[in-house]
């Protein structure tokens, strides 16, 4: 028997105003799939992507964005045994988060340390494995190195401050003006990305051991003249420069990855490049995960929240989405955690 929820739907893809707030039904949940009832659900540049319908290799319009949850077990479907009812549970959902009810593959639930903040547990789903995947695997950041990290006060940027920070990394990078105040108590050097100083700035240091950059397109070939000419690494990933700028960018972010990759190919070169993705198929995804709820739970890492949504201001969180004051992640509250 199906139950009634209430779920964000993008009808068809555009502006702001293609999502909007319904009543629906949701099935319970299939074979090895457990039901979860959302508490908190990520927001951010791939929900953005999704509703302007650019977000590569998407479902079709209709659907229900919402990339990432943590709540508590609803109802387990056949054959799902792991969790019990009322476990709190994460998920990298993709779709279908910003939802009274979720089904989520059992495979995917990771457990939820119990104490930990909810808002930040769900932010480290998604805008923090992002940041640990490419600090600690693609990077291997180490004391004394510098980086560069565009759009240092945004959810994945702040985290790869962070992290960054963590190693003994000197730390540069890109955000709007009214936050290198902020940033600069954090003790990173901060610049405007529009006015394009920071090249020279870096180049005259000696060029950073590894850039991080979720711009795309012409940014990338901007942040390729500040890698080290000694050694180092340009981290392409997202290709959100429209996002980020508040514009769409009906660009394919494809021939500038196939370029960006095609840079770090050129022999004897020390230079080096790699485009980064999340995938909750990969063999790191929960291991790193789990290593970022050990951290939070340690109080070794903190996530800054600088706006919490409710499920009916999904509409305005999209048509307000760079005009937030703050630093770090932006979460929905979905449901009250009754049973907490």
């Amino acid at each position: 028997m199906s139950t009634p929820i209430r779920k964000a739907l993008i009808s068809s893809f555009g502006d702001p105003s293609h999502i909007e707030i319904v009543d629906s039904q949701i099935e319970p949940p299939p074979a090895n799939h457990v039901q979860i009832k959302t508490i908190y659900a990520g927001m951010g540049g791939g929900d953005f992507l999704m509703r302007e319908g650019l977000y590569p290799n998407q479902k079709k319009a209709p659907l229900t964005p919402g990339y990432n949850l943590v709540g508590r077990v609803h109802v387990n479907g056949p054959g799902s045994t792991k969790f019990k009812v009322g476990d709190m549970v994460a998920c990298l959902t993709v779709y279908d988060a910003d939802a009274e009810l979720c089904n989520c593959p059992e495979k995917y639930l990771v457990p939820v340390p119990k104490g930990v903040d909810l808002k930040q547990a769900v932010a480290v789903v998604l805008d923090w494995t992002t940041a640990y995947g490419m600090v600690y695997r693609t990077t291997q950041v180490t004391k004394g190195q510098k980086v560069f990290i565009h759009g240092l006060s945004g959810s994945v940027g702040y985290a790869l401050l962070t992290l960054c920070k963590h190693e003994g990394a000197e730390i540069y990078g890109t955000a709007s003006p009214s936050k290198h105040d902020e940033l600069r108590k954090d003790g990173v050097t901060p610049f405007s990305y529009k006015n394009k100083d920071w090249i020279q700035a870096m180049k005259d240091v000696g060029g950073v051991e590894a850039c991080y950059d979720p711009l795309g397109f012409e940014s990338w070939d901007e942040s390729w003249q500040i890698i080290n000419p000694k050694g180092g690494k340009l981290v392409g990933y997202g290709g959100n420069q429209g996002v980020l700028n508040g514009e769409v960018d009906n660009r394919s972010v494809y021939p500038y990855i196939a370029k960006l990759v095609a840079k770090g190919l050129v022999p004897f070169c020390p230079k080096s490049t790699s485009f980064y993705y999340i995938d909750r198929d990969q063999k790191t995804f929960i291991p790193e995960l789990e290593a970022l709820y050990s951290m939070l739970s340690a109080g070794k890492i903190q996530v800054p929240i600088k706006k919490v949504w409710t499920l009916d201001q999904i509409p305005e969180a999209h048509r307000e989405r760079n005009n937030i004051p703050g630093i770090g992640s932006m979460v929905v509250k979905i449901n009250d955690d009754l049973e907490a």
